[in-house]
């Protein structure tokens, strides 16, 4: 006997709907809960986001534009000359005073000899005049003692003249006597007026004479020293170009100075970030040459006066033609730290990344204080003056009296 199972047709769909929902479902529930995952984490990030550019962001203006500069001091000659020793060679530290190149001086000593000894001359020449000054009063006094004389001789034969006891001749005689002494007294006056005119108000130091040789000694001097070429600053020596056997001439290059604890960075920023930069504002920089990790601490000390393109050697001309606005960047001056330059020291043209901190107002755009001394300023030839003017003193007492130095 067979058995025949009949299948339960009413479960069918329903019996199977139940297995299909539980295979969708799972998928279903994680592809729900990644996508709140990232909705919540692209959530999460713009509150970041919008929180470090409401507390820090806003407050920064950056950018990579920026370079090293400083002063580039060209050594040049101030007396022509021939280059016979070369004392400085590229990238040697050097001082300021020191002798760096130095000229043929044989015809600068000549010059400066023959100025010696015309002041000597000169003050022995004035000593003379002072001398015919008194030669002159005395001379005056002798004429004066002989128109008395002549005087007395006339008055006396004008009263024996009526008697006979004297001529007429010998009167007339008396008479051109009188007047010939007269005539050499008033010579005399006139010959003192003279020498007084050249030495009035004056001691043999400062009489024009001999401040017109004392000019022309200390112009020899300055030019025989002049042959040593020295260096204004402290600094480290560049670009080299003067030769052995050269003959230069005044203004010709021969090398540079650059003083590396003066450089300063130039941030060139775009004028839309301009709007809140004031002098002042602290600035942290990085340099590409030792990286991020080696920060400077600067200063913003100017904003430019121009764009890059109006201090151009050709200007744009947007006034003619097609024109398209292209935003412009303007340079702004940024001083180091000394102390950190010298421990890590940049050079001339290196890349810089400046973050400027823009959350200080109290600075101005333009500076309002006038400079209270130079901005840069050299001692280096003082000295040359000075030994010239002790040299000239010393010249005038040896050739003075002894006992006299003025």
């Amino acid at each position: 006997m067979t058995t025949e199972t009949t299948p339960n047709t009413s479960a069918g769909p329903a019996a199977s709907l139940p297995a299909s929902q539980s295979a969708l479902q799972p998928p279903t529930s994680k592809r729900k809960r990644a996508l709140l995952i990232l909705l919540l984490a692209v959530l999460l990030a713009g509150i970041a986001w919008l929180a470090y550019y409401l507390l820090v962001a806003r407050w920064h203006q950056d950018t990579d534009d920026a370079y090293v500069q400083g002063n580039i001091v060209s050594i040049t000659p101030q007396t022509p000359g021939t280059v016979v020793a070369i004392n400085a060679e590229d990238g040697m530290r050097v001082q300021a005073g020191q002798v760096l190149v130095q000229l043929d001086p044989n015809d600068a000593k000549v010059a400066y000899e023959q100025a010696v000894a015309n002041l000597a001359g000169t003050v022995r020449q004035v000593r003379g005049l002072y001398s015919s000054v008194d030669a002159a009063q005395a001379d005056i006094a002798a004429r004066e003692v002989a128109v008395t004389q002549a005087r007395a001789d006339v008055a006396r034969r004008s009263g024996l003249v009526a008697s006979g006891a004297v001529s007429s001749e010998e009167l007339a005689h008396a008479r051109a006597q009188l007047q010939a002494a007269e005539a050499a007294l008033s010579s005399s006056h006139g010959q003192l007026s003279r020498s007084r005119a050249l030495i009035d108000a004056t001691t043999v130091a400062n009489q024009p004479q001999v401040q017109a040789a004392a000019a022309q000694l200390r112009q020899a001097y300055l030019a025989l020293q002049r042959a040593q070429i020295v260096a204004p600053i402290d600094g480290f020596i560049a670009k080299r170009a003067v030769q052995l056997g050269q003959r230069v001439q005044p203004g010709a290059a021969l090398m540079a100075v650059v003083p590396l604890d003066q450089v300063w960075v130039d941030a060139n920023f775009k004028e839309t970030q301009l709007r809140n930069m004031r002098l002042g504002q602290p600035v942290k920089l990085t340099a590409d040459v030792y990286g991020s990790d080696v920060e400077y601490d600067g200063k913003l000390v100017s904003l430019g006066l121009g764009t890059g393109s109006a201090f151009a050697l050709l200007p744009a001309q947007n006034a003619s033609g097609n024109w398209i606005k292209i935003v412009q960047r303007v340079p702004v001056r940024i001083e180091l730290d000394p102390k950190q330059l010298a421990e890590h020291p940049l050079r001339l043209g290196m890349s810089m990344s400046v973050d400027v901190s823009i959350r200080e107002q109290d600075g101005g755009v333009l500076p309002a204080a006038l400079p209270a001394q130079p901005v840069h300023a050299t001692q280096a030839y003082a000295k040359q003056l000075h030994d010239a003017d002790a040299l000239i003193e010393k010249v005038i007492g040896d050739n003075l009296p002894q006992g006299r130095k003025s």
